[in-house]
């Protein structure tokens, strides 16, 4: 019996030990892979053992509602030691976090049960403080059970609240939907924790992954370490179905799904309710299995939601706003069309070719000859048959994506010379030119960007800009001028991966747009556009810089001169749109900076906390829905080949309505305008 006991007993110190040594040697070789491909490695020093602690334990428990001051402290004489362990290749301080971790949820599930059975008080004078800084670890034993009495019933309230406008009628039918929510909230955090707690990795697996993770962010925000598992697998599998919901979808930093696209035409689409960055927290089929996004694996959500057997899908999104929604939506056949560039027609006194590009995407495979830039060169040939004297670009929310691409579209606008300077991690400088004589349109071109256009839109806009070959309108863009690879960690591994930054990218001017963006000639107000996470909010961003190039280059004399431009800042500031724009703009500031009050826990103090912006949203549903004053057709060869495909007009039908509400399209058009009648 002894044997068998001490056999026990041994047995997790044997496990623990195995799974560091595991970690140690992952971390040894991410390490080397950094310190050898990076493009701005950093020393394993006392700065790196910080900010990887910070980072691991803010996403271990970043509410301030998990640890103890006591467990926290414990845990915090790491913090200036973790290069020293990642020197000596020593994980053994694994076994500290994952026992703490462990015990805390333990403790987190033994209080939300008990609270299963516990009559909740919603009159009390009790109330929930909210701070943009983190509060500190404070916490004591003895504290868990008033702590997470509260925060349920926050939550349980800000649900409630959540269901209707109508404050008398919550009120009426207060208890009975209490019962329900409050069942729904007990179940989702306690679902959180055993997923955690029962990942098939184990404990260790998901600590391993966090820290690993924590380590590449450290470099920079671009890098992180993957394995080859249920989150590629969910991704690369999303467009293969015959039968689509009519969207796309990406995961975010906190591995929530978010709405990446929706496919004009689609069941998404027509459904109206629906909007990019809407993020799903629950799916359900028809026969009854229901899972949260939240505690659930990626292969089963996926399989849910993609799979041709489930027909018809309920997914629960919570919006921008922060309320839920649930959409019913049933899968039908669709062409793949959604990362396809598409054009119109504009008029206005004369007639300008819009183009949208959504990404800049390519054949990866090989399969097909199918890539963004040679779509473009497709439209422009279209576009150019029905006269057009101007052409509008509109990268707005172009997140980037095939820098081959993006090389390849800037070239068709230039003639011959280098586009971009690419320096490596030994300031190798590789100059990238355009080889090819001639451009596919040597006419005016205004480009759209916005704050969420990055990377391969960045490059683009950035050669035409710095040959004053187009004039860009807008707000700055994202501000992402790096270059990663994915590396497997060793040869002929096929299990783990580091996507690393190795590269980056300088304008031919020497400038860089790193962390500066790209900085549009003439600006417009963009709804929301303080509230975007651009490359300077990340605390690892590579920095901005410049450098001294032997890039020649000629650009274009003045094609759109000062008075052009201030012409055009005149129309933006008189514009009424863009007035009201800016108005909600200041509210939009206002509302999400200023300090939030304390709330007390009473139905009638949250009901009002959670509506206190429902106008605010209102304006902006209202303004972002107005029409613009333009005349939008298809091109001649277009709307001969939608007459014979209803499925293709019905799409068109749904891009022509952006189209025709998108405000800087009709500015554009304005500038293209006053450019012709300078030059004659």
């Amino acid at each position: 019996m002894k044997k068998i006991l001490l056999f026990s007993l041994l047995l997790p110190i044997s496990v623990l030990s195995q799974s560091n040594d595991k970690t140690c040697e992952t971390l040894s070789k991410i390490n080397a892979l950094v310190a050898e491909n990076h493009f701005q490695p950093k020393p394993v020093d006392d700065s790196l053992s910080v900010f990887v602690f910070d980072k691991f334990i803010d996403g271990l428990d970043s509410n301030r509602n998990l640890f103890t001051k006591v467990e926290y402290e414990k845990l915090r004489k790491h913090r200036l030691l973790l290069d020293n362990y990642i020197t000596e290749n020593n994980c053994s301080f694994m076994n500290d976090f994952v026992s703490t971790y462990k015990l805390a949820l333990e403790r987190k599930r033994a209080v939300i049960e008990k609270l299963e059975s516990v009559a909740l008080d919603y009159n009390s004078k009790d109330s929930v403080k909210f701070s943009k800084e983190q509060f500190p670890f404070d916490l004591t034993e003895n504290d868990f059970d008033r702590v997470w009495k509260k925060r349920l019933r926050f939550d349980i309230l800000e649900d409630i609240s959540k269901l209707s406008k109508n404050a008398d009628s919550l009120q009426q039918n207060f208890t009975s939907i209490e019962k329900t929510i409050k069942k729904k909230i007990l179940d989702t955090n306690l679902c959180k924790v055993n997923a955690i707690l029962n990942s098939k990795n184990g404990l260790e697996g998901v600590l391993k992954n966090d820290f690993l993770n924590a380590f590449c962010y450290y470099f920079d925000p671009h890098s992180n370490y993957f394995s080859f598992d249920a989150k590629s697998n969910f991704l690369s599998g999303l467009s293969t179905s015959n039968l689509s919901l009519g969207f796309d979808v990406s995961l975010n930093e906190n591995d929530e799904i978010v709405i990446e696209e929706i496919v004009p035409g689609g069941p998404a689409a027509r459904n109206e309710k629906m909007e990019i960055g809407d993020i799903i927290t629950k799916v359900s089929n028809t026969t009854g299995e229901e899972y949260w996004v939240s505690c659930s694996s990626m292969e089963t959500i996926g399989d849910l939601i993609f799979s041709d057997t489930n027909k018809q899908i309920q997914l629960t999104l919570r919006k921008k706003n922060g309320t839920t929604l649930d959409v019913l939506l049933q899968k039908k056949v669709m062409k793949a069309t959604a990362n396809a560039v598409y054009s119109f027609i504009a008029e206005k006194e004369t007639r300008v070719g819009y183009i949208k590009i959504p990404n800049f995407y390519a054949d990866f495979d090989g399969k097909t000859m199918k890539g963004c830039a040679d779509d473009v060169a497709k439209e422009i040939v279209k576009l150019k048959k029905d006269n057009i004297t101007g052409l509008v670009i509109d990268l707005q929310n172009n997140g980037g994506g095939s820098m081959t691409e993006a090389i390849k579209l800037a070239g068709m606008f230039i003639n011959v010379g280098p586009i971009s300077v690419l320096v490596d991690n030994n300031h190798n400088q590789n100059i990238i030119k355009d080889f090819h004589r001639g451009e596919v349109y040597d006419g005016p071109i205004v480009i759209l960007m916005n704050g969420y256009s990055a990377s391969a839109s960045e490059f683009f806009a950035a050669a035409l800009q710095d040959y004053k070959r187009a004039v860009i309108l807008g707000s700055t863009s994202l501000g992402k001028a790096s270059m990663q690879t994915i590396m497997p960690l060793e040869e002929d591994n096929e299990n783990d991966f580091v996507k690393l930054t190795i590269e980056k990218f300088y304008r031919i001017s020497g400038e860089s747009h790193q962390i500066k963006g790209i900085v549009p000639d003439i600006s417009a107000p963009v709804l929301f556009d303080s509230l975007i996470k651009r490359e300077n909010s990340f605390k690892t961003a590579l920095p901005y810089d410049a450098i001294t190039t032997k890039a020649k280059y000629n650009p274009l004399p003045t094609t759109f001169n000062s008075e052009i431009f201030n012409l055009s800042k005149t129309r933006i500031d008189n514009d009424l749109r863009f007035k009201e724009m800016r108005s909600i703009n200041e509210e939009i500031n206002f509302t999400y900076n200023k300090p939030r009050n304390p709330v007390r826990l009473t139905f009638t103090d949250v009901f009002k906390e959670v509506h206190d912006i429902d106008s605010l949203w209102e304006k902006v549903k209202n303004v972002t829905e107005k029409e613009n004053n333009l005349t939008i057709s298809n091109t001649s060869y277009d709307t001969e080949k939608l007459a014979f495909d209803e499925f293709q007009k019905e799409i068109n039908t749904f891009k022509m309505k952006d189209v025709k509400t998108n405000p800087y399209l009709e500015e554009a058009i304005n500038i293209i305008n006053d450019y012709k009648k300078f030059k004659h």
